[in-house]
């Protein structure tokens, strides 16, 4: 079985994952370039800094959350020196398999936090919590799944979800605390 350490050392470094982006990228890098973390978290980011962590990202470029979650993480991981690698789910179920959501759902993007030996510290993932009541929100406009217009309605509503991702800085801040949340308990 391959450690959390191998997997981090055959991710693919993250500015590496975005130049070979074939879906998603310009979203992600518009949000990468558009979020930036509070200078009032100094204090928490140095803290952060203490422990060392690496993070292990398993996703996809055509993930509209990965869009929205990776650049927010991205910058989070510049304040506090977190080295971070990409692996592609689709090609790594062995790991995706360890951290399903619910247990059942191959639900991306995961972020798994280890420290220098490669132990787990914290997983996030995939979703902030008012970012999925968002969704669960939105998705109570769909029709039942039987009828005939369930599958244009639900391609328009995957559509406005991304343009929310990709624009609405309140859901980045959700994000943003969740996974600042998260580092505070690794």
């Amino acid at each position: 079985m391959t450690t959390l350490h191998e997997w981090f050392e055959n991710g693919i470094p993250a500015k590496e994952f975005i130049e070979t982006m074939k879906v998603n990228k310009e979203g992600l890098q518009s949000v990468y370039e558009r979020f930036s973390v509070s200078e009032e978290d100094r204090a928490f980011f140095e803290e952060v800094k203490g422990k060392e962590l690496r993070a292990i990202v398993i996703t996809e470029d055509w993930c509209g959350d990965a869009m929205m979650n990776i650049p927010i993480l991205l910058n989070i991981a510049q304040a506090t020196n977190i080295d971070t690698r990409m692996v592609l789910r689709d090609q790594n179920l062995e790991l995706m398999d360890q951290y399903l959501t619910n247990g059942t759902a191959r639900s991306i993007p995961i972020f798994i936090f280890i420290d220098e030996e490669g132990k787990e510290k914290a997983v996030w993932g995939p979703r902030a919590p008012k970012v999925q009541e968002f969704v669960m929100e939105m998705r109570k406009e769909l029709p039942a799944k039987e009828d005939n217009s369930f599958e244009a309605a639900q391609k328009e509503l995957f559509k406005k979800i991304g343009q929310s991702f990709s624009e609405n800085e309140e859901l980045w801040h959700e994000v943003y605390v969740s996974i600042k949340d998260t580092l505070a308990k690794a």
